[in-house]
């Protein structure tokens, strides 16, 4: 892999597929342009992206199966003040927890 970055150091950024297989064409022949014809149909903005879309490196992400709400685990902190607008904040609460 690092050797196809050195062989495309001075491909013009961004380049589509078929740039980088022309110019790789130039610079090399047919030794490392197999390699290339692996890269999908789209455009490269760094040698760092095509190297990526050739050989991942970079860990997939996996999204949660649903992104339903849980069900409340049980009474706000301070009870049925923690929603009392005229509630004096840091006061002891008879009956309080």
């Amino acid at each position: 892999m690092a050797e196809l970055q050195v062989l495309l150091e001075g491909v013009p950024l961004p380049a589509g597929k078929q740039e980088l297989l022309d110019y790789a064409y130039t610079q090399d022949g047919h030794r490392l342009t197999p390699l290339l014809r692996q890269l999908p149909e789209r455009e490269f903005r760094s040698l760092d992206e095509l190297g990526e879309a050739l050989r991942p490196v970079q860990p997939e992400w996996s999204r949660p199966a649903s992104h339903e709400s849980k069900p409340e685990s049980g009474k706000p902190p301070g009870g049925a003040a923690y929603t009392d607008a005229s509630a004096e904040p840091g006061a002891v609460r008879e009956g309080g927890p």
